[in-house]
């Protein structure tokens, strides 16, 4: 055989081959391969996690997390650009925008649980919370029973909203439960008097606080309706290939230590754009996850 037909049945089995693992790609990371785009799920007032600046760029915790993974899809599907589209989700159209395909990761302060992990899946945990409620000062409210007969606001779609209602039943407390279309509004009602209390998750909370026109006016409560409850980035569930570059990618980030380095950029240090620092130390808990990471939505698992 020539040398010359050596040579081009070996570029046209190395093609092949090339061609046969594009198309071993199955779900996103085959979408994404196609199309040369990948689109992030954000968060508008999901302060620090997940918000807009000044001139509307989502920015934040879980966004930075998201551009590493990003950077991971990339290198994994050996591209040499990959384009970014961002679209906007709330806490109600987070879940049906990743089921339907339209974002492939949400990016914001969404709880991981059993529940929700029978619709979609999580990537590992960034941080931890825990549901509480936040009042003015004047109001003198100081436990969940003294929220009885009260109005009180949490955010529609959120795990907060649930565990007030069940709290609300459990206890006989008669509040009346008001559903909020987003963080802002829900802060907004306790910051006109509409509501006495807005439940939602601490961090959030001491974040909405921070950035009011009178931070000292509020309280958080100590009193909480969870225990300790995992934030992670949501993916599309049954996609396992997509789910371990995910996965590999977010336990390098936390285990290698740049992880702890994007914490502190967002929680201990000022952040845009009204130059807040929120003097949020990483705890122990979350250290020891970042050591040992995991999508576990147990909150025990966490002590």
């Amino acid at each position: 055989m020539k040398r010359s037909t050596i040579i081009g049945l070996s570029f046209t089995a190395a093609l092949c081959a090339g061609q046969a693992r594009a198309e071993d790609l199955t779900g996103t990371l085959k979408n994404i391969k196609e199309t040369g785009a990948i689109t992030l799920g954000f968060r508008d007032s999901s302060i620090p996690f997940s918000y807009l600046d000044d001139s509307q760029k989502p920015i934040g915790y879980a966004m930075d997390i998201c551009y590493k993974i990003v950077d991971a899809v990339k290198k994994e599907l050996k591209l040499d650009k990959l384009e970014v589209k961002l679209n906007p989700v709330t806490s109600s159209t987070r879940i049906p925008l990743l089921a339907n395909g339209t974002i492939d990761l949400e990016c914001g302060s969404t709880t991981n649980n059993t529940e929700r992990q029978k619709q979609i899946a999580y990537t590992n945990t960034h941080f931890l919370t825990a549901s509480r409620y936040v009042t003015k000062k004047a109001s003198k409210i100081n436990s969940i029973d003294d929220l009885k007969g009260k109005t009180v606001v949490s955010t529609a779609g959120t795990t907060n909203i649930k565990q007030l209602t069940e709290a609300n039943a459990a206890r006989n407390l008669s509040i009346n439960i008001i559903p909020a279309k987003d963080h802002a509004e829900a802060f907004l009602m306790v910051e006109t008097d509409r509501a006495v209390a807005f439940v939602m998750d601490d961090i959030l909370l001491a974040s909405l606080a921070a950035g009011s026109k009178a931070p000292d006016d509020y309280v958080i409560s100590k009193d909480a309706f969870s225990k300790p409850e995992p934030y992670g980035i949501m993916l599309r569930k049954d996609d396992p290939a997509f789910k371990k570059v995910v996965d590999a990618a977010t336990a390098a980030l936390y285990t290698g230590g740049e992880g702890q380095k994007i914490y502190d950029k967002w929680f201990t240090q000022k952040i845009p754009p009204k130059g807040l620092n929120l003097n949020v130390p990483i705890g122990s808990e979350l250290k020891n996850e970042f050591a040992k990471p995991s999508d576990s939505p147990d909150p025990d698992s966490y002590k």
